[in-house]
């Protein structure tokens, strides 16, 4: 079976295998790298769904140089294009596009289930700069409609650990510094009725992924809602599906795991893809 591709904005590819697929629509983007899942949405694509996307979100020309009130409405015109094209979409991120897709899917009907690697159970603030070019002060990741998401903000008084640093231990400290900001800043996870896969390694070195996920399955389960966790306790914060490379690039910083165990990880957590993107 073929994999067409036809290019899309900001060095972006929409995969559509020639077969037709299953009628499934997925959006897949990447964590604060910004890259263009290219080899993931051909994965994905191959496995059978009707229409893989993926594009750089920012970082690119003409595009935010950081996460910084970044608007959840960006989005909207690649899942008005996958809904246009197929039957269901399925938001797949990573990381911080997990953080948005979370955000995102509670206001737009058109999304029918969220796959969120490595998630937040939060809204944080920006990572990299604003339009001024500067770090601080503080702003939320997102905006909507105009506004700021309320957000964590970082303790700066926290330190990352080692050499390459781990900010899981920032998260962590920032959680309790900022305890006030944490409700207005919890995701409403509770108003998004479709399927929510979340996947997270025991060892993430970035933030506590693990965590997270319970505060995420905990607010969904108290309504019945359908969520699935998968985890392993020694994979790090990416997670490596089954016939993918390992990523490489984005900032410098301890991601924890091992190839191992983040393909480890990827294995226990393909099989319920699969569920929530209706393939066989």
């Amino acid at each position: 079976m073929g994999l067409p591709e036809t290019r899309w904005a900001h060095d972006g590819v929409l995969v559509e295998p020639a077969g037709g697929g299953n009628g499934t629509g997925v959006l897949v983007l990447s964590g604060s790298s910004g890259r263009v899942e290219r080899e993931r949405a051909r994965l994905l694509a191959s496995a059978g769904v009707s229409a893989a996307l993926t594009y750089r979100w920012f970082g690119g020309e003409g595009q935010p140089a950081g996460i910084w009130e970044y608007p959840l409405e960006s989005f909207a015109p690649a899942v008005a294009s996958l809904a246009e094209r197929c039957d269901r979409v399925v938001l797949l991120g990573a990381s911080k596009s997990a953080e948005a897709f979370l955000l995102y899917a509670v206001g737009d009907p058109a999304v029918d289930a969220v796959v969120a690697l490595a998630p937040s159970h939060v809204a944080w603030a920006n990572v990299g700069p604003g339009p001024d070019g500067e770090l601080r002060p503080q702003h939320s990741s997102w905006s909507h409609g105009g506004d700021p998401v309320p957000f964590v903000p970082y303790d700066d008084d926290a330190e990352p650990l080692g050499d390459p640093p781990a900010y899981a231990p920032v998260y962590g400290q920032s959680l309790s510094t900022f305890a006030d900001r944490v409700a207005a800043a919890t995701i409403p996870v509770e108003r998004f009725f479709g399927d929510v896969l979340l996947v997270a390694g025991g060892d993430d070195r970035v933030w506590p992924s693990v965590q997270f996920a319970r505060a995420v399955e905990a607010r969904r389960r108290n309504l019945d809602l359908p969520t699935t966790v998968v985890t392993h306790p020694r994979a790090g914060h990416r997670v490596v599906l089954p016939g993918e490379d390992v990523a490489s690039g984005g900032q410098r910083m301890a991601r924890g795991g091992t190839e191992a165990a983040d393909r480890e990880l990827g294995e226990r957590a393909w099989p319920e893809i699969r569920r929530v993107l209706d393939l066989p």
